[in-house]
C-alpha cells in the first residue's frame, strides 16, 4: 500500500514509521525545510512541497497513492488537501488531522474526508475509557458512512453478563467487532458467553447509538 502523509512532524513521522514498520510505501510531504528531517524516517519518500498546490500533489503522485494521510498541525490546510486528494487524484482513502475541536464538523465526506481524527477527543474518550464501567464511549467517528467506534466496559450487574451472543438481539445498524477480555482480543462467536468486565468494541450508526446503551446498560432485574 502507497500512503502519502501531509506534515513530517512528530505526528506525520510516528505515523510514517509504524506504516513503514508494517511493510508499506510511505511519502511524507513537508512545506518547511526545517521539518525535513529525513534522517529520521530514512526509509520514507520525503518531498519539499505545499500539500495545499496541486503542482506538488502532483510531482508527490498522488494518483498513485491508496491512502492519504492529512496530519499538518493547520485545519485549513488539511481540509485543502483532503478535497484535492479525493476529487482532483481519486484516492479511496483520505484521512484527516482534527486539531480544533470547533472544525470538527467540517471533517466530513463533502471535504473529501473519510475519516477524521481529532486528537482532543481522542484522548477525551481515551480517558472516559479507562475510568468508565457500564457507560458508552464514542472512541472515533468514520464519516463516510456515519459510523462510529463505540465502547462499553460490561458492569457486573449488567443483565447481559452470561448470555451467549447468538441469544442477543442486537440493534439494527450495528456490530460488535471485538471483545476485550484479561488483555486478551476475542473474536465474537454465537455460543460465546458474556462475562463481567468485558470491553466490547461495536461499530454503529448515531442513530441506534441509544438503543445499543440502553441494551448494554440495563441491569438484572430490570
Amino acid at each position: 500500500m502507497r500512503v502519502a502523509i501531509a506534515g513530517a512532524g512528530n505526528v506525520g513521522r510516528s505515523i510514517a514509521s509504524e506504516l513503514l514498520g508494517n511493510g508499506h510505501s510511505v511519502l511524507l510531504i513537508e512545506r518547511e525545510q526545517r521539518s525535513m528531517k529525513v534522517a529520521t524516517v530514512p526509509t520514507a519518500e520525503w518531498l519539499l512541497g505545499d500539500a495545499c498546490e496541486v503542482d506538488s500533489l502532483v510531482q508527490a503522485r498522488l494518483h498513485e497513492c491508496d491512502v492519504v494521510v492529512a496530519a499538518t498541525g493547520d485545519d485549513k490546510v488539511n481540509l485543502v488537501l483532503a478535497l484535492l486528494a479525493k476529487t482532483e487524484f481519486g484516492v479511496a482513502r483520505v484521512v484527516a488531522r482534527v486539531n480544533h475541536p470547533k472544525n470538527e464538523w467540517l471533517f466530513n465526506e463533502s471535504w473529501g474526508v473519510d475519516v477524521s481524527v481529532s486528537s482532543p477527543r481522542l484522548l477525551a474518550a481515551v480517558v472516559e475509557e479507562a475510568v468508565s464501567v457500564g457507560d458508552l464511549v464514542r472512541l472515533m467517528t468514520f464519516r463516510q458512512g456515519q459510523a462510529n467506534l463505540v465502547e462499553l466496559t460490561l458492569a457486573p450487574d449488567a443483565h447481559l453478563v452470561g448470555k451467549t451472543l447468538a441469544s442477543v438481539t442486537w440493534p439494527v445498524d450495528s456490530a460488535l467487532v471485538a471483545i476485550i477480555r484479561e488483555g486478551r482480543v476475542l473474536t465474537p462467536s454465537g455460543d460465546g458467553a458474556l462475562e463481567a468486565g468485558d470491553e466490547l468494541l461495536f461499530v454503529a450508526t448515531t442513530e441506534v447509538e441509544e438503543q445499543l446503551d440502553v441494551l448494554l446498560t440495563r441491569l438484572q432485574g430490570d
